[in-house]
């Protein structure tokens, strides 16, 4: 299934995109797509985007290869694009979130700019450049958006500096306990880290939203998370690193509190499954394995509100 052509070779798919694309018989449609919108450097518009948000989710690799996902808050204007290439971001390490261990320099790195309150999102992965530990820039890769699709509305404010950490450190666990059980099946929105190493023995680090209604993430007894894949832009950017590197990192917010639940761990596809049927609207499934666990109570200074009404 992960046979390469000569003509994939210049295509910005990898074999694992490129073998998702022909699950779904969209392979030869998808190739005019990649080439004219997955880009080597952010256009105006995604430069300009950055700089307003006051948070960003990334994913990143540490020395293990175990992948993680972080949300990351600071005052808008952290982030800034000097060069279309280029996108600096003024960030502190923060030894407490396991994906600042993947953060050097010389590491890849997925980036996910998301705009709740607007519903834009607009993701991009690139190499760190570090020479300072409070900053870093990322030497884009590629650079592309997302539609709205299954975005939940929020708005947010700051309820503290977000130059002071929480004085709460993390819990580490192997399994999920009851807080953990109730982040995940009471959430309507996540963040996933993938990766895959290239041909070209460049590592790319993807990260991306996903949404639903409440609820749409379900917990087997076993602690294995099963997840619907929706409709979507047929990119297939997530579930194509899976089917080459089935590795996984997830993090959910509670958006009242601040909490950010984290886990790295396994992955299967599930392409033809029957369980599919139980998920409204689904098209396939996947699973997920937690290997290690860090639930870091109040680690993000913002808080979320949903629209009136909601």
């Amino acid at each position: 299934m992960l046979e390469q052509t000569r003509q994939d070779a210049t295509s910005p798919w990898h074999a694992g995109e490129l073998a998702m694309q022909r699950s779904v018989g969209v392979a030869e449609r998808m190739d005019g797509p990649g080439r004219n919108f997955v880009r080597k450097a952010m256009p105006e518009q995604h430069r300009a985007f950055f700089p307003m948000l006051p948070f960003f989710v990334l994913g990143a690799v540490d020395a293990k290869g175990d992948v993680w996902a972080t949300v990351r808050a600071e005052r808008p204007g952290f982030m800034v694009s000097p060069e279309p290439e280029i996108l600096e971001v003024r960030l502190p390490r923060d030894a407490a979130d396991p994906a600042d261990a993947g953060m050097e320099d010389g590491d890849a790195i997925g980036m996910l700019g998301i705009q709740l309150e607007t519903r834009r999102r607009n993701r991009l992965n690139g190499v760190i450049r570090r020479t300072d530990p409070g900053a870093f820039q990322v030497h884009v890769g590629q650079s592309f958006g997302n539609c709205p699709q299954y975005i939940q509305l929020r708005s947010s404010a700051f309820v503290r500096d977000p130059d002071v950490p929480t004085a709460m450190p993390p819990l580490h666990s192997g399994q999920l306990d009851d807080r953990a059980l109730g982040m995940i099946e009471g959430a309507d929105t996540f963040f996933v880290a993938s990766y895959v190493d290239r041909e070209n023995d460049e590592r790319q680090v993807d990260v991306s939203h996903r949404g639903g209604n409440a609820g749409f993430v379900r917990v087997g007894a076993d602690g294995v998370l099963t997840v619907p894949d929706f409709p979507g832009n047929r990119f297939f950017n997530t579930l194509g690193n899976f089917l080459v590197n089935p590795k996984a990192g997830l993090v959910f917010i509670d958006f009242e509190t601040g909490d950010v639940l984290q886990m790295t761990g396994r992955v299967e596809v599930l392409l033809d499954s029957p369980e599919v049927a139980s998920f409204q609207r689904a098209e396939r499934l996947w699973r997920f394995t937690p290997e290690e666990i860090v639930l870091r109570p109040d680690a993000l200074p913002l808080r979320w509100s949903l629209p009136p009404g909601l």
